[in-house]
């Protein structure tokens, strides 16, 4: 009886070792007869270059905010715009007074080329004008702050303000974005990284159209994520007609070489 169990414990033990040194079937890099996948997967999603959050440059209230969610605008146009009464105001008040500043440097010159004043009027007179016209430039750019204009064809993503609401110097208006421009990013094993390089081809398969599309690698990341040893990796796209940033899918690599 005793020889039987020992048989028994040798031959699971046998068993155990055999089922250690097979391959896990659902192994992603295998395929269903257990032999190596012809391809990689990995998961990635769609970022456009051209996207921002665009805020004021300067307190105020806001008379006008063309463009709603979803809507298209070119580069250029005016997405918001400040009530700039004051501005325009203070902006008039040192153009006259440089207007001023200028028809009395000119008068200086002329009575010093007659003996009639000194050097140092005229020389006053010069840095009056230099000083009302840096403050006329102030104004100006304070006034052409007051429109905020597209840096970009693109699309409403987001009205964080209302029209007629007055916000601060800093806050956020739009956010805004180019579906024109998308590439892929994805994170890939960092084991793949010499397999790997800029002008390689894939598959990609965003999950809301299902359609694959050729991909070509862009660029690898700098540096790899130590903790869950991926490298990022982007890739553009031959065209981006029908597709929108955010959407993700599967990227499928023929065999790695």
């Amino acid at each position: 009886m005793r020889r039987v169990r020992v048989w028994v414990i040798g031959l699971t033990f046998v068993t155990c070792v055999v089922q250690a040194q097979t391959p896990a079937p659902d192994d992603p890099l295998l395929d269903s007869s257990g032999s190596a996948n012809a391809s990689s997967e990995a998961r990635g999603v769609l970022r456009a270059r051209d996207q921002a959050v665009l805020a004021s440059e300067l307190s105020g209230r806001i008379v006008e905010l063309p463009f709603s969610e979803g809507e298209s605008f070119k580069k250029g146009d005016t997405l918001a715009r400040f009530d700039c009464s004051a501005y325009q105001a203070q902006l008039n008040a040192a153009q006259a007074a440089s207007r001023g500043a200028g028809e009395e440097l000119s008068h200086n010159k002329q009575l010093a080329a007659l003996n009639s004043v000194g050097r140092f009027e005229v020389a006053r007179a010069e840095a009056k004008v230099s000083e009302t016209q840096a403050q006329s430039q102030v104004y100006q750019v304070q006034v052409k702050r007051c429109s905020v204009l597209a840096p970009f064809d693109g699309q409403v993503v987001e009205r964080k303000v209302k029209r007629y609401e007055s916000v601060a110097a800093g806050a956020p208006l739009l956010d805004v974005v180019d579906n024109r421009t998308l590439e892929i990013h994805l994170l890939v094993p960092s084991r793949w990284m010499a397999r790997l390089k800029p002008g390689q081809t894939f598959s990609f398969v965003p999950d809301e159209t299902g359609q694959p599309l050729d991909a070509t690698i862009k660029r690898l990341g700098a540096r790899i994520d130590e903790g869950s040893q991926t490298l990022l990796l982007v890739a553009t796209l031959p065209s981006a007609n029908g597709l929108l940033a955010g959407m993700s899918g599967t990227a499928r690599f023929a065999e790695l070489k």
